[in-house]
């Protein structure tokens, strides 16, 4: 009896090979191709859209969202060659859909928020951004995460629903930036002196903006000295280099003209000895 079990067991097995083998060989194959062509169709869409004039910010978009689409036609087409009805194989995906947006709530956010990105673009790769807290050079934007890259070297990912929703300072959209400098001088200082002095050390970088106004103001009468408003335009890429250059020439400025920034003082009065015995 058992060989009789064993015999029937081994001619299903068969039976089913010579079945569903065919199908099994042609889903393989299929598979291989479908990865090969897949590849070929990234290589010629890579270069296509690097020969195109489109914003490399949209480029990494579709790039990375063709790579999921055709994965999913290819197992689409695999499921099927093995013999899954189209209408079984949608209500399978619509049922697995449900389950993974009901988990995945905030990735499907994320999308939502590249393509708001991409669409109403408040920044694109290689802009200076300052976003929740972070400030950096865009390196990518995906279909879920937006990549800065900060001045000390760091890379941040942060999801594009949270980029999206929040307050983006976007420091390179414009041309033009303005420098800001804060200054402080005794009360003896002459205020024209000081005017002429600073706007004429501003006025010296060779990379100052034409036709921009330079402007010194009085901010501010302080407790121990006044407080001036140093005002000046740059590109906004030449921003921090400028601004460092600027605050280094005021300062060298001052001093060649004798003029101290002041620090706090105090008078101390201290009573004779006939005083103390009252």
């Amino acid at each position: 009896m058992d060989k009789d079990f064993w015999l029937q067991l081994k001619e299903q097995f068969l039976n089913f090979v010579i079945e569903i083998g065919p199908e099994i060989i042609y889903a393989v194959i299929s598979l291989i191709l479908g990865i090969f062509l897949i590849r070929l169709i990234m290589n010629l869409l890579k270069r296509t859209l690097k020969k195109s004039r489109v914003e490399l910010s949209l480029k990494t978009f579709v790039e990375s969202l063709s790579v999921f689409l055709l994965y999913g036609l290819l197992i689409f087409i695999i499921g099927s060659i093995l013999g899954i009805k189209t209408t079984s194989f949608i209500a399978v995906f619509g049922a697995a859909g449900i389950a993974v947006a009901l988990a995945l709530q905030g990735s499907l956010a994320n999308f939502a928020g590249g393509v708001l990105i991409l669409v109403f673009k408040p920044f694109k790769v290689g802009d200076l951004i300052h976003v929740n807290n972070n400030l950096g050079f865009v390196q990518k934007i995906d279909i879920l995460y937006t990549r800065i890259k900060t001045f000390d070297g760091r890379m941040i990912t942060m999801p594009n629903g949270n980029v999206s929703n929040s307050d983006v300072d976007n420091r390179t959209m414009e041309p033009y930036r303005r420098i800001d400098l804060n200054l402080k001088a005794s009360f003896d200082a002459n205020m024209d002196k000081l005017r002429q002095l600073i706007t004429g050390a501003l006025k010296k970088h060779p990379k100052l903006a034409k036709n921009m106004p330079v402007e010194v103001y009085l901010d501010e009468i302080g407790e121990y000295g006044i407080k001036l408003k140093a005002r000046c335009w740059v590109a906004s890429t030449d921003y921090w280099p400028v601004y460092w250059e600027q605050l280094k020439a005021v300062k060298n400025t001052l001093d060649q003209n004798g003029i101290e920034i002041p620090i706090p003082k105090r008078k101390v009065y201290q009573g004779d000895d006939s005083e103390k015995k009252r």
